[in-house]
């Protein structure tokens, strides 16, 4: 066990030394079924490796967006050091994703920094801007002080899948039914000024939340056309 895990129970050792290693594999499994379909808002394009942004989307499509991104991209994720944050962390690394561990805003927001540090290294960052634990669709600060930390624009995408269970979770946490299609959906990126004005911080982060909620009901509009 990693020293991550150590705080943990003995029962929860072992989840996170068994569960990860199946859900990984089933998440492979499923990638091969999904049909996926990209779509672009005007203005914005795919992004391409290196892909050296700071990258935003809702915590509801983590699945989806894992299946997807996982034999494309190899980008550093923001990944909380609670329980289920261990569970995800052994989880997205198995598929190939680096992992930095921490919060967004407690202890000087040891999280931002990790994923800064990823970012130097030539790792895009990717970011759950309403997670760990909501509210659902409302975008945090943390993305718009990770991309003051690094200079890099905050890119937006989402994904949805046509046919998929929904959790009766605080974000409707969506599981893609296999051989489902599903909507890659890419938004125009952000830029954030270097200034520490509260007005223009707040400013940016109701830009972002807008981007991600234009990008999202694009994808979903995709299947009712």
């Amino acid at each position: 066990m990693n020293d991550s895990a150590q705080k943990f129970s003995y029962s929860q050792r072992v989840t996170v030394a068994v569960v990860p290693r199946l859900v990984a594999f089933l998440l492979r499994v499923l990638h091969r079924t999904l049909r996926y379909e990209v779509i672009v808002e005007p203005g914005a394009e795919p992004a391409t490796p290196p892909a050296l942004q700071v990258w935003c989307f809702w915590h509801r499509c983590l699945i989806p967006c894992a299946c997807y991104y996982h034999a494309r991209f190899k980008p550093a994720v923001l990944i909380s050091r609670s329980f289920d944050g261990e569970l995800i962390a052994r989880t997205i690394e198995r598929l190939g994703f680096l992992t930095a561990r921490g919060s967004s805003t407690r202890s000087g927001g040891s999280g931002l920094l990790a994923l800064a540090k990823a970012v130097e290294r030539g790792h895009p960052a990717v970011f759950t801007a309403d997670g760990p634990r909501g509210p659902l669709y409302k975008v945090k600060p943390g993305a718009v002080k990770l991309a003051q930390l690094t200079g890099y624009p905050i890119g937006i995408f989402y994904a949805h899948a046509k046919s998929a269970w929904l959790l009766r979770s605080w974000d409707r946490f969506m599981i893609p039914k296999p051989f489902s299609r599903v909507a890659i959906s890419w938004g125009r990126h952000i830029d954030v000024p270097q200034t520490s004005d509260p007005i223009v911080i707040e400013e940016k982060r109701l830009e972002v939340e807008a981007a991600l909620e234009r990008v999202r009901l694009n994808a979903e509009r995709h299947f009712e056309q």
